[in-house]
Parts: structure tokens; C-alpha cells; sequence
């Protein structure tokens, strides 16, 4: 066997190596997905049964602002230590936990042209890697049912207990089949 015969395939195995690293592997899209399924699972089964049993949307509401952020701290505590999951939207009711950064407002911001363009899909799952950071993005978007808290047209009862709850509250005026926001999670690389 010659040095040529040894060089080749070491060069090879490097190459593949460096090519795994650059595009992130499909086991970190599923496992972020779970961790996103785990969040938007606990959330919107709580939601669902406040609003079938209060069809107003105040109990819905009142368990947004007493625990979807107990909920968020309760599922990445069952997380690897690697791992984080969380919710946030270009407009932002509770700007003290969900305030984007600059790759969440771009990730959003392509998702709403997308649906300006009609080019946009609910299962388009976004990926972002950045440093030893891999962020997957799940659109949520706004349903009818939403509306009820999140829309233009709010009871004066919702209207003022969103102004007590969240006094800097910007998500309303949404409107059905508009992007409410993404739920992300991030791995970081072990």
C-alpha cells in the first residue's frame, strides 16, 4: 500500500467530518421538534380546555398571565442541559420573558413575507445555526379562536384585563392566518 492509497482516505473521512459539522443532522431537527411539541403541546391543551370551559377567552387569558411561563420553565426542566425551549413574536405581550433577538426577528420576518408572497407553509421548519448553537423555529399561526385575545376586535373584559396584566402589551390587532409568533428551541452541540 502506497502513502497515496493512506492520504485519500484520510482526506475523505476529514472532508465528511467537516461537512456533518457545517449542515446540522436531522437528529437535532427531530430532537428540537420534540422539544417543541413538548411546549406547544403543554400550552395549547391547558388554552383549549380554559376556552371550552370559559368560550370568553378570560380564563384562557388568566392562565396565559398566571402560567404559560411556569409551563416554559416546567418543560426545559426536563430538558437535557444542552437544550432550551421557548416561545416568543415580533409583537410581544409579555415583553419581560419573549423579546426576540435579531435571528429570531429575521427568522419571523422571512415567515411573514412568506405568507405575504403565499409561499408559506404551517410545517415550514426553520433552522439556524449559529456558532455551536442550533435554533429550530416553529411558526404559530394565528387562529380564529385566537382572536379572542390577539385580534382587533377585543370584549371591553379582555381589553381590560389585558391593560392590567400587561400594560405594554403590543400582540393585537392580529388577524386570522397571520404569523402570531415561533416557538424555538436550541441545542447546543455536546
Amino acid at each position: 500500500m502506497t502513502v497515496r492509497h493512506l492520504i485519500l482516505p484520510a482526506f475523505l473521512a476529514v472532508s465528511m467530518l467537516h461537512a456533518s459539522e457545517a449542515a446540522p443532522q436531522p437528529q437535532v431537527k427531530q430532537e428540537g421538534i420534540k422539544y417543541i411539541k413538548m411546549l406547544g403541546g403543554a400550552l395549547k391543551g391547558e388554552l383549549k380546555a380554559h376556552m371550552k370551559n370559559d368560550p370568553s377567552g378570560l380564563e384562557a387569558l388568566a392562565f396565559c398571565t398566571s402560567s404559560a411561563d411556569t409551563i416554559t420553565k416546567e418543560v426545559n426542566a426536563k430538558l437535557p442541559k444542552y437544550a432550551s425551549v421557548r416561545r416568543t413574536a415580533l409583537k410581544v405581550r409579555n415583553n419581560s420573558v419573549n423579546t426576540p433577538d435579531a435571528t429570531d426577528r429575521k427568522v419571523m420576518e422571512a415567515y411573514e413575507k412568506a405568507i405575504a408572497d403565499k409561499t408559506f407553509f404551517p410545517k415550514d421548519i426553520k433552522i439556524v445555526k449559529e456558532g455551536d448553537v442550533t435554533r429550530i423555529y416553529k411558526p404559530l399561526i394565528t387562529k380564529a379562536v385566537c382572536l379572542k385575545c390577539h385580534g382587533s376586535a377585543l370584549s371591553p373584559k379582555i381589553k381590560e384585563a389585558i391593560e392590567s396584566a400587561y400594560p405594554h402589551d403590543h400582540a393585537t390587532g392580529f388577524k386570522e392566518g397571520s404569523l402570531r409568533g415561533v416557538i424555538v428551541a436550541e441545542i447546543k452541540k455536546h
